[in-house]
């Protein structure tokens, strides 16, 4: 049932659900930014060059293609594990527990030297991070009715973001206190740095061994031989969707496709961009990986209370509109050079709108996912939604390259356009205008296009 006052909205962040929420989000977010983000601090000290940190980006891609192997999270019990703790908690800790080894892995091995095998290392970091981010979606969905999602996606966002700061800000400060003020490129700092994220994974673990597995929904006959599997687990899930939206699908799927595009594009850019325009590692960890992830934390809180006071598609149309027009910020940046004032407050901008959009979408995601297929379902809807910005954004550096810092931001917004369009289209025409707005319906029943 939808809360009938702003209190009552707040108040949902205090149940035992919501919060178990924030310490999932923070495992979930801790792995991000160590293959993709921070892995591109040390590749820049490692002697890499801009075009292949930008090729690298695309070890993100395997978060694109989690759909592969999301049937198997879905259904697939683990040895021991699933017996143990369930279904849900079984995998979730199945995947911590890769984290924890491959991170060492990575944290023992040079880039400088190895290069190669650093990749792979990486590509494997972000499977475990992946197959995690499979079982907590389905957890988190089969934990709470649709009206109550917006809040678990704030809370999820919370811990999200917190785990940004530390595996970001976090582990540069680890790094140079690591490295004891010696000069250049030292190895061994990043080592402890990475060994550090590794057992920062405990706090995921600790949790679900402390959480309670979620009721599973009534579960179909198993079907035996290889097409029979196959298409129960991966063509039955796509197909009830199809089946319960109809052409609206291709909709659906299309503003699913680019809602992230702007900033994931624009995000690779990011800290090279900082250096470049002569920012310090100390500016850097305190406004863009500290002071700018708890601005997302705070828009992360609003997008909760906005979807559930107005609705989850007006709220997604505001944070694509306000996630478009901050990247226009980043190119005043570019002209202005070091200005550490503009800084914070693009910074803030840019993640206060990611925080309120990010919020919104976990929220549409979760109110078209069946629950029966709740793993696989958003495994698919969310890999869609990487998979297009991914790849653009493997050419970031390229493109920085050929245009300049201007000229790619402004880009960057330009692409947030086509999914407004798409999303003020949907609400004009009135396609979902349930969708997180009624009293205690099921997925299936969310999904239905009302004229």
């Amino acid at each position: 049932m939808i809360p009938d006052t702003l209190r009552e909205s707040w108040r949902l962040y205090s149940k035992p659900v919501t919060l178990r929420m924030f310490f999932l989000g923070f495992s979930s977010g801790l792995p991000l930014l160590l293959v993709i983000g921070t892995l591109g601090f040390w590749l820049r000290e490692a002697g890499i060059d801009l075009k292949t940190i930008g090729f690298m980006s695309w070890v993100g891609l395997v978060y694109g293609f989690k759909w592969v192997w999301s049937p198997l999270v879905d259904r697939l019990p683990l040895p021991f594990l699933t017996a143990r703790f369930g279904r849900r908690r079984g995998w979730l800790l199945f995947a911590q527990l890769g984290l924890m080894v491959s991170l060492a892995l990575l944290a023992n091995t040079n880039p400088a030297e190895h290069l190669e095998r650093f990749a792979l290392l990486a590509v494997l970091t972000a499977f475990f991070s992946a197959t995690q981010d499979i079982a907590l979606d389905a957890y988190r969905i089969d934990s709470a009715d649709v009206n109550t999602q917006g809040a678990l996606a704030a809370m999820y966002q919370a811990g999200y973001r917190l785990a940004m700061i530390w595996s970001g800000a976090g582990a540069l400060v680890v790094a140079a206190w690591a490295a004891a003020g010696e000069a250049g490129y030292v190895y061994t700092a990043w080592q402890v740095s990475y060994l550090v994220m590794s057992a920062s994974v405990l706090v995921g673990v600790v949790s679900v061994l402390t959480a309670d597995e979620p009721p599973s929904p009534q579960k179909t006959v198993e079907k035996t031989g290889f097409v029979a599997r196959l298409e129960a687990h991966l063509i039955a899930p796509f197909k009830d969707f199809t089946l319960r939206f109809g052409w609206v699908a291709i909709l659906l799927m299309a503003i699913i496709a680019s809602y992230r595009i702007s900033d994931v594009v624009m995000g690779v850019m990011a800290n090279p961009f900082y250096a470049d325009m002569g920012f310090t590692k100390a500016e850097v960890a305190a406004v863009s990986k500290v002071f700018g992830v708890l601005m997302t934390l705070l828009g992360a809180f609003i997008g909760g209370v906005v979807v559930l006071r107005f609705g989850v598609l007006r709220t997604m149309i505001l944070g694509a509109f306000l996630t478009a027009g901050t990247n226009l910020l980043f190119s005043v940046l570019a002209g202005m050079g070091h200005n550490l004032t503009m800084l914070i407050f693009t910074v803030s901008a840019d993640n206060l709108a990611s925080g309120l959009a990010s919020a919104a979408f976990i929220a549409f995601l979760s109110g078209l996912t069946n629950r029966e297929y709740s793993a696989t379902q958003y495994a698919i809807l969310s890999s869609l939604m990487l998979l297009l910005p991914k790849f653009l954004a493997g050419f970031s550096g390229v493109l920085v390259g050929a245009w300049g810092y201007q000229l790619f931001f402004t880009f960057t917004a330009l692409l947030g356009v086509p999914v407004i369009v798409l999303l003020w289209f949907t609400a004009r025409e009135g396609y979902l205008t349930r969708l997180g707005e009624a009293d205690n319906e099921t997925p299936r029943e969310m999904g239905k296009t009302e004229h």
